[in-house]
């Protein structure tokens, strides 16, 4: 829950408290549950890692709502983008 943690820091409780109730409509909405949310956050810190150095103090994850559809809205601070090991195709 570290990644929810996060997400609420700095606000007023009447601001956290309405997020975390919109967080909670989309989660059960688009069938995710915050563990699921914090399993893909690691995994997507992982693999990126594998090609970019990123700040995983400033990764931001987010489920938007559009009418009927579901977005995940991730921001993800780059300081360095690593050397390719691998020519394309050389896989």
């Amino acid at each position: 829950m570290g990644f929810l943690n996060r997400f609420f820091q700095g606000e007023s409780s009447r601001q956290s408290a309405r997020k975390r109730l919109q967080l909670v409509l989309i989660h059960d909405r688009a069938d995710i549950s915050p563990e699921t949310l914090e399993r893909l956050r690691e995994d997507l810190i992982r693999v990126i890692s594998d090609y970019m150095v990123i700040s995983e103090d400033g990764i931001e994850l987010e489920l938007e709502r559009d009418g009927n559809s579901v977005a995940l809205v991730a921001s993800i601070p780059v300081l360095e983008v690593k050397r390719q090991r691998f020519r394309d195709g050389d896989r």
